[in-house]
Parts: C-alpha cells; sequence; structure tokens
C-alpha cells in the first residue's frame, strides 16, 4: 500500500470492526484485572478467525494483561505472549491457566475462613515500600500485608498466583489513589474501600469466570492448548526464527501512559522493583530512557519529532523514542513470522499541541521498509477502550471534556494488517537475514 495514496482522515469506518454495545470484556477471564487501552476481545475473535488457520502459533507483542491469548485458547490455538513488564506477565498468566474449579474454591474458603485472625496490631511494625506507606491508610496496609503473607502460604503455585491477581486488582480501590484516573495522584476525599471485602467480593467473580472458562475449554477439548508468557523486551523475544504462524498486538499509544507509574502498587507490594526510575527506563518509547536522539529512520516520523520539538522537546524525545522502538519491534515481527504470515496492528493516531501524530502512517511506512506487504488498514471507532480519550489543545495535557480547550485524542483507531510474502535470503537495509 503505498503512502501517497493513503488518506485515513477521510477513511469510512467500518462498523463490522466497531463492536457497538458488545461488552465482550466481562466474558471469560477478560475482567479479571483492570488494564489501560485493554484490547476488545470480540475484535481479537474477529481477527483470528479471518487471519489465522488452527495449526498457527498466534504471537502477542505486547501481551499486557492477555487478551490475545485468552482469546487464542477459546479458538484452540497455540500462543505466545511477550510483555516486559512482570505485573502484566502475572496477569497473563493467571488468565489463560484454567484451574479446577473445586480446587479453588476450597483454597478461597480457607482463605477467607482465616480472617478471623488477624489483628492489626501484629503487622503495623512492618516494614513495606516507602512508597506503600504514602498510597494507604494504616489500616489498609496492615491488611494487604496479612492477605499478601496469607496468599503466599498457598502451596499449589497456580493458585497463590490466581489470588495474588485477585489480590493486585483492589489495591488500587483500597488505596488513596483517585479512582477515576490513570495519573498517579491522591484523592484526599476518596472512599477508601476495606481490602477484606473487596478480595472476597473480586475473588468470588474471578472464581466464577474461570469456572466458565474451564467448563468451556473442556468441552472443547482445548484445556491442555499451549499458552507460554514471556518476560522479555518485544524488541528481542527469543523466538525462534520463522516460527510464528500469525501476530496480532496493540503497541501502547504514543504519549498516552507511562505503564510503569500504573502498576507501581503491584510492582512494589511484589517486590518487583525497588525504584521506579529504573522500572520506568525499559518501558517502550518512554521518556525516561537513557537514549538522547530524536532522529528517526522513517521520514514521516522524523516530521513529526521535528514538529512537537518546536513545541514541547520533552515530548518530542519520547515520541521519537517510541518510533525507533517501534522500529525494532517491527524487524523482530519479520524474524519470527513464517513466510505467508499475517502481522495485525491495532493503533491510533493523536494530536499534540496542533501536531498531528500520524502513527498508523509511521508504522505503514515501517513495515514497508522492514520487508512486509500491507494488505489492508481498516478504520473503526472505540467505543469501549480505556485510554484517555481528552487533551488540551494549549498544554498537551490530558483534561475533562468541560475544559474550554478540550478535545478527542483517540476517536478512532486502525488495524494495520501486512503479510510476509517471502523470506529474504540476504541482509536487506534494516538487518534482516
Amino acid at each position: 500500500m503505498k503512502m501517497k495514496k493513503m488518506n485515513l482522515e477521510r477513511r469510512n469506518v467500518n462498523l463490522e470492526w466497531c463492536f457497538k454495545n458488545t461488552r465482550s470484556i466481562e466474558q471469560f477471564t477478560h475482567g479479571y484485572h483492570r488494564y489501560p487501552a485493554k484490547f476488545l476481545p470480540n475484535l481479537v475473535k474477529k481477527l483470528i478467525e479471518e487471519y489465522t488457520k488452527p495449526d498457527d502459533t498466534i504471537v502477542d507483542m505486547f501481551a499486557g494483561c492477555g487478551t490475545t491469548l485468552v482469546e487464542a485458547k477459546l479458538h484452540g490455538r497455540k500462543s505466545i505472549g511477550v510483555d516486559i513488564n512482570p505485573v502484566a506477565e502475572l496477569i497473563a498468566r493467571v488468565k489463560t491457566n484454567p484451574i479446577v474449579p473445586s480446587k479453588l474454591q476450597d483454597k478461597f474458603d480457607n482463605l477467607v475462613d482465616g480472617f478471623g485472625q488477624f489483628n492489626s496490631d501484629n503487622y503495623k511494625n512492618i516494614d513495606v515500600h516507602e512508597r506503600l506507606d504514602y498510597w494507604f491508610v494504616p489500616e489498609n496496609k496492615n491488611k494487604i500485608i496479612f492477605l499478601n503473607k496469607e496468599i503466599s502460604r498457598i502451596k499449589n503455585a497456580e493458585i497463590m498466583a490466581f489470588f495474588q491477581v485477585s489480590l493486585s486488582h483492589i489495591l488500587k480501590n483500597c488505596s488513596r489513589w483517585l479512582q477515576s484516573s490513570t495519573k498517579p495522584q491522591i484523592d484526599p476525599k476518596k472512599p477508601i474501600v476495606d481490602p477484606f471485602a473487596a478480595f472476597i467480593f473480586h475473588s468470588k467473580q474471578m472464581i466464577k469466570k474461570n469456572a466458565e472458562f474451564y467448563e468451556y475449554l473442556e468441552e472443547k477439548d482445548f484445556l491442555d492448548v499451549q499458552c507460554e508468557i514471556k518476560l522479555k523486551d518485544a524488541r528481542k523475544t527469543s523466538i525462534p526464527k520463522n516460527s510464528v504462524g500469525a501476530i496480532i498486538t496493540s503497541p501502547p499509544y504514543v504519549t498516552s501512559y507511562e505503564y510503569a507509574d500504573i502498576h507501581q502498587l503491584t510492582a512494589y507490594w511484589y517486590n518487583y522493583i525497588t525504584t521506579l526510575a529504573d522500572f520506568r527506563q525499559n518501558f517502550i518509547g518512554t521518556f525516561y530512557s537513557l537514549n538522547e536522539n530524536i532522529e528517526c529512520n522513517s521520514e514521516i516520523a522524523q516530521k513529526i519529532v521535528n514538529g512537537v520539538f518546536k513545541k514541547d522537546a520533552r515530548t518530542a524525545k519520547e515520541i521519537a523514542n517510541y518510533f525507533k522502538d517501534m522500529q525494532s519491534v517491527i524487524m523482530e515481527m519479520y524474524r519470527i513470522l513464517r513466510d505467508n504470515g499475517y502481522v495485525c496492528i491495532v493503533i491510533g493516531n493523536t494530536t499534540f499541541r496542533d501536531v498531528k501524530i500520524k502513527s498508523t502512517e509511521v508504522f505503514v511506512d515501517l513495515l514497508n521498509k522492514s520487508g512486509f506487504k500491507v494488505v489492508n488498514i481498516i478504520k473503526r471507532s472505540i467505543p469501549h477502550k480505556l485510554i484517555p480519550t481528552i487533551r488540551d489543545k494549549a498544554t498537551g495535557k490530558f483534561a475533562k471534556m468541560d475544559s474550554a480547550n478540550s478535545k478527542l485524542v483517540y476517536p478512532d483507531e486502525y488495524i494495520v494488517i501486512a503479510q510476509k510474502k517471502e523470506i529474504r535470503r540476504t541482509r536487506g537495509k534494516y538487518g534482516h537475514n
């Protein structure tokens, strides 16, 4: 698909891909844990059915909370999920792993029976990371220490991880974190939820959904369908070359989130990190990367970066890092994908202080330069995707809709479908073998 013929803004929304009034995020295990910019399961389902074969191994390079992997298992497809975030790895591993319902219920009953043994005085002098003291009032902090300790005593690793996800999900509710915000900020007036009550309620919901997942997979004879979660960088996955049938993924949106900040509560409680600064540096397209070079290998990307640089040098660095990181990811996609395999990338364009950030066009450019053939671009509206959608036009910061300068940031998104037409035998411009 040639860039000069592409005008995405004028392209009509494809209603078949919008799934309006669909709440598939509540089906099976998809609702185990809150997660920003969550993939719509029905979107993944349609991509699997249209662009994969039964014997394909499906890869999600940005597995996040595991939506692609769950849908792959529901379709009897092998899958591999890659994510650099240990919180995402935990959630995805639990969501794709059905547990015998009776065993799960028995262990839950034992946990709840032990709540009567809790005495806050026994936990008030236990040290936790100083950031947890910042986010949690003492009584809730002590209850979470107790819950975490009791869960860690479970000998069955799969069941232990299941309840760790339940506890992780309720942390925000039980903290002083502003409930309606993905940005870390204190809400001094927030009515804070009791950890025991929240844990019981959410665990019951998860247990119910696990049973539905288990029974469906058992009926289809899909219980043993392989799903592997790799705690790896999408730029270097360790997946064997030419081994993957299809890639279905939604990369983080440029200038959208600092995922490290969003998942810090779980990361601190489970000792995944010691400092947030170190955690941030490993993520795709972060401002906190040590890379200071803002030169890109795509003319389209460079034009965007130069335009933003005139308005905000810090954001320009973030965008440049993002596009360079995504170039590396696309090269890795080409390496691991089989000949004639499809890559399906869901991405959105945005605007920052009147500069159009045409991420989709950049992705098409990078895909073409890396040896892929772009075969289709689908435009869809995003009715249910949890993502910041309002930005102040003057400052570029996320805002409320009632602000005079507010505008939609991601009103639509695009599904870019590309195919690896042939395996190169010589080293190309971007280093393929």
